[in-house]
This record gives structure tokens, sequence and C-alpha cells, in this order.
């Protein structure tokens, strides 16, 4: 079982930039495809963006302003947000997937999850 440990997040203003990370804690994420969720108030959980071995994607929303990237030295996954809006304030969530080889936007086809960081954009 891979314990997943999200952080980085906090409350900023609208236009900042910060960073989340999501750590496994002693395991190695090399070796899965790395998701990232987000959960608004009120709202269900959506798709973020996802890192494999292969490829990165990203929800439409966030393309251009999002950067999904690993840090196999820290073994760690980073996503970095930019130019952050209100509307992406939520709690965000990592989660692994044991098929490294592909990414997916389906929350279901996650192994792992973290329990979540929270992100706060003001205006």
């Amino acid at each position: 079982q891979v314990n997943l440990v999200e952080s980085g997040g906090r409350v900023v203003q609208a236009g900042d930039s910060l960073t989340l990370t999501c750590d496994a804690n002693g395991d190695t994420l090399r070796r899965y495809s790395i998701g990232w969720f987000r959960q608004a108030p009120g709202k269900d959980r959506e798709f973020v963006a996802a890192i494999s071995w292969i490829t990165t994607v990203y929800e439409d929303s966030v393309k251009g302003r999002f950067t999904l990237s690993r840090d196999n030295d820290k073994n760690a996954v980073h996503l970095q947000m930019n130019n952050v809006i209100p509307e992406d304030t939520a709690i965000y969530y990592c989660a692994v997937r044991w098929d490294g080889a592909a990414c997916s936007m389906s929350a279901s086809d996650y192994n792992a999850w973290g329990r979540g960081t929270q992100v706060t954009v003001s205006t």
C-alpha cells in the first residue's frame, strides 16, 4: 500500500502561483502514473492532471496554467499552478495508478489516494 501525502496548499490571491507536492513517504512513485484531482465545496471530484511514464494530460481549464512534473530524486510529483483563479479553489488530491504506462482521467482507475490539501484563491 502506498501512503500519499499532499502538501503546498494555502490561501493565495488570483493571479498568484503555488506548487503542490505529492510524496509517497518512502515508496517510489516512479513505477506509477500519478493523477491530481480536486473537489470544490458542493461539487463532485474532478480530474486536474495526470502523468505516466510516457505522457502528461491536463483538464482543459488548467491547460497552459498548471504543469505536472516528476522529481525522481526526491521521489515526488509537483503540480505547479500559475495564474490561479477563484475557480481553482478546492481540496486537491493526488492518486497513484499501478499502470505506470497510461494516464487516466477517471478517478475509479486509481488505486491509492492521499488525504488532500486545501487551495483557496481569493479575488
